[in-house]
């Protein structure tokens, strides 16, 4: 009898796994993923380094660009000192000389005794002055402006001086580029006293003041009077730069019992070297003939170096500061 064959079982299909097709989706995945973040990373350290870099170039060229704003201050301001100070002329009426002083009594004296030299350096105010000034190596007489927005520190640079004069600002009768605080002849005596004050404040070691400019104040006797009487309250003297031959600052310090001195000759009227030679050597021969002699110029180019090479001559009178000489 046959038996009945039981029908063959199917096989069982397993169901394939998902994971490798997953894996290869997901390594597709990481693979882009750390190539965007590599790619970041690289903008990111390129921006980095291009930020740095520019900083640097940005604080250089900054650094250069003040520099350069340093050195056209400084030129600015040469060009300003300059302008205000290119002669002597600013000092007298427009087209005027220099005023002469009058002739003195001639001394006699031997041979061993050398007249006396004052050299007075007028509006000194920047610290290259000073620098120059001294650089001579002759003893003179620096003449320091009051401190003005323009020229900050002359106060400062007076103070480390052993001796030193103020150059006191005062009305003119024909000048158009005035210092701050120029002192005028309508000014009251409370205001000339305060003024004085504040010079002494500034320069508390200060013995005598001159006028810079000034032709209009020192010819006015109510005027000259007011200073006069602030100057003695401060114990300052006062020496006519002599910017006119108006003045009448001799007759005011005689009413006052105070001695007068003023200036014999202005060495540089002209800004040329050959022409303040000459000058040199007429308040040298002013110093022999008289005893003495009071010279005033500014520190110009041509002013040193015109000294500088008249060193040789001027070793035939002695040089003085001006609280050594003898008031006329």
């Amino acid at each position: 009898m046959a038996t009945k064959k039981s029908p063959a079982k199917k096989p069982v299909k397993k169901k394939a796994t998902a994971t490798p097709k997953k894996s290869a989706k997901l390594q597709k995945f990481l693979h882009y993923f750390y190539w965007i973040l590599t790619l970041i990373a690289i903008l990111v350290a390129v921006g980095v380094v291009s930020y740095y870099a520019g900083y640097n170039k940005a604080k250089g060229e900054d650094a250069h660009v003040i520099k350069k704003q340093k050195v056209k201050a400084q030129k600015l301001q040469s060009k300003v000192t300059k302008l205000s100070n290119k002669t002597a002329k600013h000092e007298f009426d427009k087209g005027k000389k220099p005023p002469k002083v009058p002739e003195y009594r001639v001394i006699k004296r031997d041979r061993e005794h050398k007249g006396q030299l004052a050299i007075i350096f007028d509006d000194v105010a920047f610290s290259g002055d000073v620098k120059q000034i001294k650089a001579l190596g002759i003893p003179v007489t620096m003449s320091f402006l009051p401190p003005t927005a323009r020229h900050a520190n002359s106060a400062k640079l007076a103070a480390k001086e052993p001796y030193y004069m103020v150059h006191l600002p005062m009305e003119a009768m024909n000048f158009h580029s005035p210092e701050q605080f120029t002192l005028l002849t309508t000014d009251s005596k409370e205001t000339i006293v305060m003024r004085v004050k504040q010079v002494k404040k500034w320069f508390p070691k200060v013995a005598f003041i001159n006028n810079h400019t000034g032709s209009k104040f020192t010819s006015d006797p109510e005027a000259m009077n007011k200073l006069i009487f602030a100057l003695r309250l401060e114990k300052i003297g006062f020496i006519d730069s002599r910017t006119t031959a108006k003045t009448v600052a001799k007759k005011v310090m005689k009413r006052y019992k105070m001695p007068y001195y003023t200036r014999d000759i202005f060495l540089d009227h002209e800004d040329d070297v050959a022409t303040i030679k000459k000058q040199i050597a007429k308040a040298v021969k002013r110093a022999k003939k008289y005893g003495k002699c009071i010279a005033i110029c500014h520190p110009h180019k041509a002013t040193l170096q015109a000294l500088r090479e008249s060193k040789e001559l001027l070793k035939s009178v002695e040089l003085v500061r001006i609280d050594k000489i003898t008031a006329r």
